[in-house]
């Protein structure tokens, strides 16, 4: 008995500890005199939002109260170069507290440098207490009054660290609301000098609920500005316009059909048309020929069909949670929906594979398994190795890469085979409404623009203009310091360029046929796909015109990342067009009637 009330007092106390820890930050609810935790973030230029370092590196000193410790909880936050210490900073729920020195540090030449450099460069550093972001700069130069000095590395007696931190929280209840960060007290950068640092700390009541905390945060004069509205108008009409044509067509090369069947007299011009000479009737015997590389079509297909799937679950999650309001909550969404969704890339890529007459499954199915994170792994590795030469926080740990090797692994592969499985089994069974010639049709000359090349250019343009608007919102919130939100609109344009890229495939492929070109399955997949090309060009656009990033660190991760952004996009958009123009391909040679 004795030994059991001991394990039972033991318990109540982990639980008591386990409880102690979870009722704040976590529970975000408080009681008064109860420790509110001052998390110091990262530091960097601020003109290079991923350039990142640890905020202690600048020789900055921490408070007395530095026990607490924070461990990545989410691989989105290890991935995104989060670095959450403690700043030692003694705040506590509802209790103000007068200026006071929390640490203070001799500034030696190292130091010196550091810090000299920061603030010549624009370095501000971000603070998260109770999950609620807040920046500051680290200094500034001149004196008072006087303008900044250029951005350069020379040495300067003028430069001035904030040495005060001031918090005024806004609460309603026993929860945090808002806490503004102000930083004050100019003092100057001396070598050899000793430097304190003080904080202050005021609480204030307010009505304002707590689920409406972040939208402080929010910027709705930029989002919702009318020429964002404007812009969702004019990609509608542009769906309504490619719809009809689509449709034009399609009734088009069936009318002949329909006449026959509902004994029609008058379309005697429309069978002058759709004569026995007709270029894409030539063609009935090649058009289902298995592409070359098959394989590699199928896996490139069945990956898109995938990131397809994902882009729509992760986008109506965001719709539903408010996914930006935690740190990482998109990356980790983003990771978490394409593992649990890889029996989408094994389905449609093994049914394919096999509908091509693929023997060699197995190495399909690998294939298909780890294009898309082979690709991404290959890009990160090589940013991550540059940002490991700078020190940065955006380092990826080893830890989160094993984790990351293990996702592909354990969860990805398998799911794929289990996909793939199925694929086989259900969608393998090959029905061509034609049957294909033994020996192929020569492809006939055609004219300059009617060459595959040519089309394949021309065929991104639409669909790139139908969301051009949007990608400027979207590298405004990524690239600098925005908060998207208005997933609404992103769901909005995330279907017409669905609905844009399969109608302009169709469209396309449409035109090659007529040109008796047969070899229509990857270049209706590179027309869909060559608009992620323009985006592209556009991020290059938006890089020199748009921002004031500078380095080559910040242009490594820039560019790689806008290369990974790209590629799935290209890999989504030739799927979806190649789909489309799949269905109309055997739609329009359904009517062909051929032994």
């Amino acid at each position: 008995m004795p030994g059991q009330r001991a394990s039972c007092a033991l318990l109540l106390l982990l639980v008591a500890a386990a409880a102690s820890v979870v009722a704040d930050e976590h529970s975000h609810k408080y009681e008064p005199g109860e420790q509110v935790v001052v998390w110091m973030n990262t530091v960097g230029p601020y003109h290079n939002l991923q350039e990142t370092y640890s905020y202690f590196s600048l020789g900055f000193c921490a408070g007395p109260h530095t026990k607490i410790d924070h461990h990545h909880e989410t691989i989105g936050e290890a991935l995104q170069g989060v670095e959450l210490r403690s700043s030692g900073l003694g705040v506590q729920f509802l209790r103000d507290v007068e200026p006071t020195e929390y640490c203070s540090t001799v500034v030696d030449s190292k130091t010196y440098v550091s810090l000299a450099y920061a603030v010549r460069h624009h370095y501000w550093y971000q603070i998260y207490i109770d999950d609620l972001p807040m920046w500051s700069f680290v200094g500034d130069m001149g004196e008072e009054g006087e303008e900044a000095l250029p951005l350069n590395d020379e040495p300067s007696d003028r430069v001035y660290i904030y040495s005060h931190k001031r918090f005024d929280f806004a609460y309603n209840g026993n929860q945090i609301i808002e806490v503004n960060l102000t930083s004050m007290n100019r003092v100057p950068l001396l070598p050899g000098e000793r430097l304190s640092f003080t904080y202050s700390v005021t609480f204030q009541e307010s009505s304002v609920p707590f689920a409406d905390r972040f939208d402080k945060y929010l910027d709705p004069k930029f989002f919702q500005h009318q020429i964002h509205w404007f812009s969702i108008f004019n990609s509608f009409m542009m769906v309504i316009f490619l719809v009809g044509l689509v449709s034009m067509i399609l009734l088009r090369t069936l009318r002949k059909d329909y006449a026959r069947y509902s004994r029609e007299d008058d379309l005697e011009d429309m069978e002058r048309d759709l004569g026995d000479e007709y270029g894409w009737k030539q063609v009935h015997g090649d058009v289902f020929r298995v592409p070359s590389y098959p394989m590699l079509f199928s896996a490139v297909v069945g990956t898109g069909h995938q990131l397809a799937f994902v882009a729509l679950c992760v986008i109506l999650f965001a719709i539903v949670g408010d996914l930006y309001e935690g740190r990482g909550s998109m990356l980790t969404t983003v990771i978490f929906v394409y593992a649990v969704t890889a029996p989408v890339t094994g389905y449609f890529s093994g049914g394919m594979y096999m509908r091509f007459g693929g023997k060699e499954w197995i190495k399909a199915m690998l294939l298909s398994a780890n294009l898309l994170p082979g690709l991404v792994c290959a890009v990160t590795f090589l940013i991550n190795f540059v940002a490991m030469y700078y020190s940065s926080s955006r380092a990826i740990p080893f830890g989160t890469m094993v984790s990351v090797v293990c996702i592909c692994a354990f969860v990805i592969v398998p799911l794929t085979l289990v996909g793939t499985v199925l694929g086989r089994n259900m969608g393998g069974h090959a029905e061509n409404p034609c049957r294909v010639n033994p020996v192929p049709r020569p492809v006939p000359e055609k004219a300059w623009y009617m060459e595959t090349w040519v089309i394949v250019a021309l065929g991104g343009i639409l669909p790139f203009g139908s969301i051009f608007i949007e990608m400027y919102f979207i590298f405004t919130s990524f690239w600098a310091y925005k908060i998207y939100y208005v997933y609404g609109f992103m769901l909005l344009v995330f279907l017409i360029l669905m609905i844009v890229t399969a109608c302009v495939t169709i469209v396309c492929t449409y035109f090659l046929l007529n040109a008796e070109e047969y070899r229509w399955q990857w270049a209706s997949w590179l027309t869909a796909a060559s608009s992620s090309f323009y985006v592209y060009m556009y991020s290059v656009y938006y890089f020199f015109f748009k921002t004031r990033m500078y380095g080559f660190f910040q242009t490594t991760f820039y560019f790689g990342n806008m290369f990974l952004f790209c590629l799935g996009m290209g890999l989504m958009c030739g799927a979806v067009g190649y789909a489309g123009t799949n269905v109309f391909v055997r739609k329009i040679y359904q009517a062909v009637k051929i032994d």
